[in-house]
């Protein structure tokens, strides 16, 4: 019998072919979805990741598979971890990315412990992203398939949960394992990706996050980047930088949200040109490496997970602090996002943008 692997299973056909393949490899695996919340919590109505129907097919594909299959309770610690330092987040002003947080506390940090609990010698995802080992250390790579690559939610990874996990999918392109899906006979192999936050499938962030607090937004002021009021705003959670859209102010040009202050109430709008930014700085900064690197050096740097690569150049700042400073100035990258470098298509770290002074 091969070594034993937990395969993280949401219902959707990337979980259910790495387990697939992982099986096929030999592994001895066994199938976890992990509960995370009642849909009634997020005023949900319809099919999510958590949902019911989910579980019900991540069930069906691991009973094709003739593997085990278990729920985990997990939902105080995502609520805790990932659920209220969302609301937090938006609620102090900035743009908090929660799927970086599941995979940091959740999926590599509860669900690997549970793992690890019950004998498994690895956890599996469905994740677009790839592990290799390098001179005595483990090395985090983008997945093969570009269009998919989702290496930027996973740079809070350590070395021993590297050691730990397996990303089955990394090495194929998406519409190969569909492929594999369909001959498996697996019923989910046609099933869409998700695509929204879990908790706020329906794309309304400020409810998700009043919905999580009990508290209503309060409104305030629009001011113009002289400190000119404007307008009156429905709330700092309704509004993010770079935001175009929704802003109901009338201007000879463009308007953007180019700054968020939750500490007097405010959201400065301005044009194009003030949301450009020569630097940037990123703040809890992990190293994929487990050491911090201490001289500037040239990299490539990603602030949204769609995003090619900037190019940009480093320079660690002491105290988990990074500078970023771009080869040009870049629009709107937005506080409490994800700043991630890359030396090529291997990570070496990421932390959250700090808002500017």
């Amino acid at each position: 019998m091969g070594s034993k692997v937990l395969v993280a299973m949401s219902g959707g056909v990337d979980s259910s072919a790495a387990a697939l393949l992982l099986k096929r490899q030999g592994y001895d695996c066994a199938g976890c979805t992990m509960k995370l919340f009642d849909s009634e919590d997020a005023g949900l109505s319809r099919r999510t990741c958590c949902s019911l129907e989910d579980v019900e097919d991540a069930r069906a594909a691991a009973f094709r598979l003739g593997i085990p299959y278990y729920v985990f309770n997990f939902k105080d610690a995502f609520r805790a971890a990932v659920m209220e330092k969302f609301a937090a987040g938006y609620e102090g002003g900035l743009t908090p990315n929660p799927c970086v947080d599941c995979n940091r506390y959740l999926k590599f940090g509860r669900l690997l412990e549970r793992a690890k609990v019950l004998g498994c010698d690895y956890l599996a995802t469905g994740h677009y992203a790839r592990i290799e080992k390098r001179d005595g250390q483990y090395v985090l790579k983008k997945a093969l398939d570009q269009s998919k690559d989702q290496s930027y939610f996973l740079y809070g990874m350590t070395q021993d949960q590297l050691a730990h996990t397996l990303f089955p999918l990394g090495g194929l392109q998406k519409s190969k394992v569909r492929k594999i899906a369909w001959k498996a006979g697996l019923a989910n192999a046609g099933k869409r990706d998700s695509q929204d936050i879990c908790f706020a499938p329906d794309g309304d962030y400020a409810a998700a996050v009043e919905r999580i607090s009990g508290r209503a937004a309060v409104p305030g002021d629009f001011v113009d980047t002289a400190g000119r009021v404007l307008g009156t705003h429905r709330g700092v959670i309704h509004y993010t930088v770079g935001q175009r859209r929704g802003l109901g102010i009338s201007a000879p040009e463009r308007l953007y949200v180019c700054g968020v202050s939750a500490e007097d109430n405010t959201v400065t709008l301005g044009g194009k040109k003030a949301l450009l930014r020569a630097w940037i700085e990123a703040g809890t900064f992990h190293w994929i490496s487990g050491t911090a690197q201490e001289r500037p050096f040239s990299c490539g740097v990603k602030l949204r997970s769609t995003q090619k690569e900037l190019p940009a150049t480093a320079y660690p700042a002491g105290k988990g602090r990074v500078r970023v400073v771009f080869d040009e100035p870049q629009r709107s990258p937005a506080p409490g996002q994800a700043a991630v470098l890359y030396d090529g298509d291997t990570v070496l770290g990421g932390g959250e943008i700090l808002p500017s002074d």
